[in-house]
């Protein structure tokens, strides 16, 4: 790793100002040629802390297997041990680390305590309503950036169903920190929000919603809720847990009041973060295959299938193994609602050959960064030409060069940055560590893709150009 700098101007606002200056930079590796690979990922941090969250409310002791060992993972983990849940590492087969058994916490234990949330979206908005079932207070923070993150309606939700929730001065709250003051109980009934900033604002009340006496009756008003893909996985591992939820009126949920039933389950690999590796085939003109890749899922990961062949891939399921080949060129489009993908999505369009444009992904603004402003400022940084517009980026043609990718504490703009890599060479990666937030192993996974079938014809060296 080398201290290189970027001399080119830094994105103005303050929540996309790189977070370190002159830090340890990863030089994301040149692609001397396609890549040949078969790749396996961690499993799903969206579906590991949903199961974690339902397992400390179950009626009994549960297993997951082969779930994800990651900061987001920790530090949902941490938060459910700080609330009374016992969570134990366990030898299991899974391929990233060991498995966990759970046993629920007491709603009738009383204490006091203290919640770290990072940078985790599904810990800071699906961990509250789970401390307002207990006895106690349970204060609420994060990373620095966390407290810039949306969170005034699970906030207005929690007072809604008559939890007191309050600012360190004992002044109301809009965002963290916090200090929730569960009672024991939380009576639900029919609740009204504006889930317009977060699916996961409807997600987290569903998730402990059988636990309230009367259960919860949640309605949506305001703009259309994002990644709507994601309130559909809560209502599958709701169902699947034995809880009964109506979702059959559009922005209404009805969750009826009873157990969670207690659960073993074997987690799927995160398909959103083999995304920047099928992405690799189309920026090197090669091949990528993912064994164990589900017939069905809920996860929002699976659009790849669609999204790749739109920009120009081969993609077959075949057997259970995804694989995606890319062509002589990378092809742009129009691409809706892509979500947690668009920041890989994005580096792709970087490398096309036609100008796309990426919609419905305003609520990005909320994430780990403002991850519009930070796309436009490090595809421009490497010579690329990319803006903004109010719901999402146009992407232009533009020959790129070598330079630094500032990440700004989040993963995906890290993986961006290391597609870029694959077919620019000089990139460099700062903080790539911070892949730590939902994949640890991003780096070593990254170049040992890099390394499988390096006796292929050298008579194709040479990353694709784009």
């Amino acid at each position: 790793m080398t201290g290189a700098t970027s001399s080119a101007t830094t994105p103005s606002r303050p929540d996309s100002t790189p977070t370190s200056d002159g830090g340890p930079h990863w030089a994301a590796p040149f692609a001397a040629r396609p890549v040949d690979a078969t790749v396996t990922v961690p499993g799903s941090k969206s579906l590991t802390n949903r199961y974690l969250v339902l397992a400390a409310l179950a009626d009994g002791p549960s297993r997951l297997r082969a779930p994800l060992h990651s900061r987001d993972s920790a530090l949902m983990i941490a938060a459910l041990r700080q609330l009374g849940a016992t969570i134990t590492e366990v030898p299991g087969d899974g391929a990233f680390g060991p498995d966990l058994e759970i046993v629920p916490l007491s709603i009738d234990a009383a204490a006091d305590t203290d919640i770290d949330c990072g940078l985790a979206g599904t810990v800071m908005r699906f961990v509250p309503p789970v401390a307002a079932l207990r006895r106690g207070e349970s204060r609420f923070d994060g990373d620095p950036h966390a407290r810039k993150r949306p969170m005034g309606t699970i906030i207005e939700a929690l007072a809604g169903l008559g939890v007191a929730v309050s600012a360190p001065d004992g002044g109301p709250a809009s965002s963290l920190p916090f200090t929730v003051r569960g009672t024991g109980a939380v009576r639900g009934g029919h609740l009204v929000i504006d889930a317009s900033a977060s699916s996961q604002f409807v997600s987290a009340l569903l998730l402990a919603g059988a636990r309230f006496t009367e259960g919860l009756h949640l309605e949506h008003v305001g703009a259309p809720v994002p990644s709507l893909d994601h309130i559909n996985m809560t209502v599958a591992v709701l169902r699947g847990v034995g809880v009964r939820v109506d979702d059959s009126v559009p922005n209404h949920w009805v969750v009826s009041p009873g157990p969670i039933r207690a659960f073993d389950v074997r987690i799927e690999q995160d398909l959103s973060n083999a995304g920047p590796f099928l992405a690799a085939a189309l920026a090197t003109g090669g091949t990528v295959r993912v064994p164990n890749w589900p017939a069905r899922t809920t996860q929002v990961g699976d659009l790849w299938r669609g999204i790749l062949a739109a920009m120009g891939a081969t993609v077959t399921l075949d057997g259970g193994t995804l694989t995606v080949s890319g062509g002589r060129e990378i092809q742009g489009g129009d691409f809706d609602e892509t979500s947690e993908l668009a920041p890989t999505v994005a580096a792709l369009c970087a490398l096309a050959s036609g100008p796309s444009r990426l919609s419905g992904i305003a609520h990005l603004r909320g994430h780990e960064t403002d991850r519009l402003a930070a796309l436009v400022a490090e595809i421009n940084r490497l010579g690329g030409d990319a803006e903004e517009t109010a719901d999402g980026l146009v992407i232009r043609p533009a020959k790129l060069h070598g330079g630094v990718v500032h990440s700004y504490a989040d993963h995906r703009m890290a993986t961006a940055g290391a597609i870029l890599g694959l077919a620019v060479p000089g990139v460099e990666v700062e903080d790539i560590a911070t892949t730590a937030k939902t994949m640890p192993d991003f780096p070593q996974l990254w170049e040992a893709m890099l390394t499988q079938g390096t006796a292929a014809d050298e008579d194709s060296a040479g990353g694709a150009q784009h």
